[in-house]
């Protein structure tokens, strides 16, 4: 079982985090073998439907760059021009073939891997030079399947070739009484075929090392409990900051109800341990709303607000309780409160008449459930 540098075994699949991050390192399954397999697959097909046509321009220009002008030879400044031009030749003859590998040596590592360009991985990484390390890639579990591989290779591949080349030694030796021209394009057939058959047997390699790189890098990549629950940590924020992130908030929100006191109609307690500020527009509003609510020490700020801006003070204990238990800031009052709110405020518009004395009303009606702090959050849920 793998396990990290304090011995712990690394247990659990890699997350989310963990895959992106490999991913922007550059760490993501390769295999090479099934890069050579489809790079050569696609150059012997190539050859097999074009090697003719390939290996006709080839003798032309072999053809032509032979026969030089007796002035050219004479003319040194002429001459680099001259082998310009045939080289632009005859990268115009090999173009088809150099621009199909070119898109075959992207195809191989995006199968399996997908597309990814990181620039991490271009970094100069000087910890490859210690030959400790070096030593330790040779000797680990990873450097011995390479190893592995490469005897495999060696064997598989030799053997084929040695087969197939036995098999048409006598067309190579044919080769040399056949006219140029037709004997470049039957070489370059010969040579697609064995490269078609030599491909044939690196397709067994590359279906043993395309599972074994992907299990590999997904083994490299695990991670153990502790890896996971540093991570969480990091992702998440410790929980003394995530704490003090709430009491900030709480705060601010707590700010921004007290800036809400002033415009109250009528504040009602308990009278000490519980304070509600209401508000009822008519016209404006359906229905009585609550502006702010506390308990304690911001019940005192609430009713210290309400002295500052002259802001009538009702004692209605049961009333108070139940708004603070059933009703969230900036939302109306439940149905049942209606009346008893009503009669409260009822009783606040006649003390500002200065001919009137009003006395406060008794007779409040609360339901019972309303006093209940869960039931009371059963009914807001549901309000």
């Amino acid at each position: 079982m793998a396990e990290n540098e304090n011995g712990q075994e690394k247990t659990e699949e890699p997350t989310d985090k963990r895959l992106r991050e490999s991913r922007e390192k550059g760490q993501v399954p390769r295999s090479k073998e099934l890069n050579t397999v489809i790079e050569l697959i696609v150059a012997s097909t190539f050859m097999l439907m074009f090697g003719s046509y390939l290996g006709i321009g080839i003798a032309n220009q072999f053809a032509d760059g032979l026969m030089l002008e007796r002035e050219l030879l004479f003319d040194p400044a002429a001459i680099p021009g001259y082998f310009g031009t045939q080289f632009g030749r005859a990268l115009l003859n090999l173009a088809p073939l150099l621009a199909l590998l070119t898109v075959a040596a992207l195809i191989g590592p995006v199968i399996i891997g997908g597309a990814n360009f990181s620039s991490k991985a271009l970094a100069p990484k000087f910890s490859k030079l210690d030959p400790i390390k070096g030593m330790k890639r040779f000797i680990s579990p990873t450097g011995l399947m390479e190893l592995g591989k490469a005897l495999g290779k060696f064997v598989l591949v030799g053997g084929v070739a040695a087969l197939v080349l036995s098999s048409i030694v006598d067309e190579v030796l044919m080769l040399g009484d056949e006219p140029i021209k037709q004997a470049i394009v039957h070489a370059a057939h010969l040579a697609a075929w064995v490269f078609l058959m030599v491909s044939a047997v690196l397709i067994l390699i590359a279906l043993i090392d395309v599972p074994y790189q992907l299990w590999n890098h997904n083994k490299q990549l695990k991670m153990t409990l502790q890896e996971i629950k540093d991570e969480h940590k990091e992702t998440e924020g410790k929980p003394e900051v995530k704490g003090r992130i709430r009491q900030m908030q709480m705060e601010m929100a707590q700010r921004r109800m007290m800036a809400e006191v002033p415009k109250a109609d009528v504040i009602i307690t308990n009278p000490t341990h519980y304070a509600v500020a209401i508000s009822y527009k008519p016209g404006v509003m359906g229905a009585p709303r609550l502006l702010a609510k506390g308990v304690d020490e911001v019940a005192f700020r609430i009713r210290e607000l309400a002295g500052e801006h002259l802001i009538t003070r009702v004692e209605a204990p049961k009333v108070a309780r139940a708004i603070f238990f059933t009703t969230e800031l900036n939302q109306e009052i439940p149905g049942g409160l209606f009346v008893a709110v009503a009669r409260i405020l009822a009783y606040v518009y006649q003390l500002k008449r200065p001919d009137f004395h009003p006395a406060m009303p008794s007779d409040l009606p609360v339901p019972d459930e309303y006093l209940d702090p869960a039931a009371a959050r059963r009914a807001r849920k549901a309000h």
